[in-house]
């Protein structure tokens, strides 16, 4: 049974949903800093993507994991989700600060390995954080809210990155050490990643679990250790193994999808080293204005797609944004000017606030409660495994079937966004189970 959670204000949504803010910032120097640091270091373009695979395998380890053990915590005084957030977010908050001095190219990798465990540890509960305490008739405009979030933290981080190098950059590059224009945003980022976790911790109190569920978790407690560690990886295997259609379909989607971002994320730097002839520095810092340009969309589109799903349905407003980001990187890499070429990034920004939206809306409606956690966890596995697969099979493919040509790893990217469109229009959601009073 579904107990009746009361509708919160639009400032106690927002409230609770602030700490996805440093989240997002420190995601958002991954998009466009970390590659730019990587190479600033020494390293080639085309093991960028295994680089990179800390994120997927990180993600798909950490995150059904802290999913599952959430499920089975509660504490009467920090909650059931709220000890993730805060571990997290000190962990991401110590690798941000420390990630700009690294020596080497080695030392960097492992930061990146550090940092995304963090990440994943803060960022899967605070998914099932807005499903636990909103009821269903608000979860469009909780994950909204996040998405809202996601372009605020991401536009900040990549607003520091081109307006710290445009102030402070200009000098010569010297391979094989970090320019100091790039430590300002990483220390603001430490800053905020803690910041602002705990300003939702300290504004939002959790749901305390029935009496039913608290029975459950002190169950749980009481096993020996050696069962008690099995639990979330025999959890994660049931809720696998009974997991909705509705999510496998899910999947195919983010196969192309994800597959698609991760390119994207990688090879817009390389890009415009081509397509506009810059240096590493001022090519980073157009794909800052460029991820700064769709996040500033994001967050203003991110709650006008909440009367759109109302109106015309979550998967046609979805698969519509898919096909506008299609459309964006096909333009991108044939337009020559700085300026213009930011403009395809409107289509990418609303893309990108129904990427971060709607399908986390849509599971939350199908999902039993007491697998939030769960569900959420393995939603995100199937993020981190296209990105996994994309670590490992783009570079031989961008390598020997495109050219080594960061052009058309761009095109490459577009026609994925393309099939994930035609594909997200097989998604449909039926209606959730009935709820019932919290007294009931």
């Amino acid at each position: 049974m579904k107990i009746k959670k009361p509708k919160l204000s639009f400032w106690q949504i927002f409230n609770m949903n602030v700490g996805f803010l440093g989240i997002q910032y420190s995601f958002g120097l991954q998009q466009s800093a970390i590659n730019p640091i990587f190479l600033f270091l020494g390293a080639k373009e085309e093991i960028l993507p295994i680089l990179n695979i800390a994120g997927p395998i990180t993600g798909l380890i950490v995150q059904p994991i802290i999913g599952a053990i959430s499920d089975k915590t509660w504490s009467p005084r920090w909650g059931r989700r709220k000890p993730f957030f805060l571990i997290g977010a000190l962990m991401g908050s110590l690798c941000l600060f420390a990630f700009p001095l690294s020596p080497a190219l080695w030392f960097a990798v492992g930061l990146l390995w550090i940092l995304d465990v963090g990440n994943n540890m803060a960022m899967e509960p605070y998914r099932a954080f807005v499903g636990d305490k909103l009821p269903e008739s608000q979860f469009s405009i909780g994950y909204q809210m996040q998405s809202l979030f996601v372009g605020a933290g991401i536009l900040l981080a990549n607003a520091s990155i081109f307006l710290f190098q445009d102030w402070f950059g200009g000098g010569q590059e010297v391979e094989g050490t970090v320019p100091k224009w790039l430590y300002y945003s990483f220390f603001i980022g430490s800053f905020l990643s803690v910041a602002t976790i705990l300003w939702s911790v300290l504004k939002t109190p959790e749901i305390p679990p029935t009496d039913e569920e608290l029975a459950e978790i002190n169950k749980h407690k009481a096993l020996p250790f050696a069962e008690r560690f099995k639990v979330p990886f025999v959890e994660i295997a049931h809720a696998v193994k009974e997991m909705p259609k509705f999510m496998w379909k899910l999947s195919a989607v983010y196969l192309f999808q994800w597959y698609a971002l991760f390119v994207y994320w990688q090879f817009i730097t390389p890009l415009f080293r081509v397509s506009l002839g810059y240096d590493t520095s001022e090519a980073a810092a157009q794909a800052a204005k460029m991820s700064t340009t769709y996040n500033v969309v994001t967050a203003v589109v991110a709650l006008v797609l909440v009367p759109l799903t109302m109106r015309f349905g979550g998967k046609k407003v979805y698969a519509l944004s898919l096909l506008g980001t299609a459309a964006a990187l096909f333009t991108i890499p044939y337009i020559q000017d700085p300026v213009y070429v930011l403009f395809p990034m409107v289509l990418f920004g609303i893309g990108w606030a129904a990427m971060m939206g709607i399908p986390y809306s849509m599971v939350s409606k199908i999902v039993p409660q007491e697998r939030r956690g769960v569900y959420m966890g393995i939603l995100n596995m199937m993020i981190v495994i296209p990105m996994g697969i994309q670590t490992l099979s783009f570079g031989p493919i961008f390598k020997n079937l495109l050219g080594a040509n960061s052009v058309n790893a761009m095109l490459f990217a577009a026609v994925f966004f393309a099939i994930a469109a035609v594909l997200a229009m097989r998604l449909n959601v039926t209606k959730a189970k009935k709820e019932y009073p919290l007294d009931s």
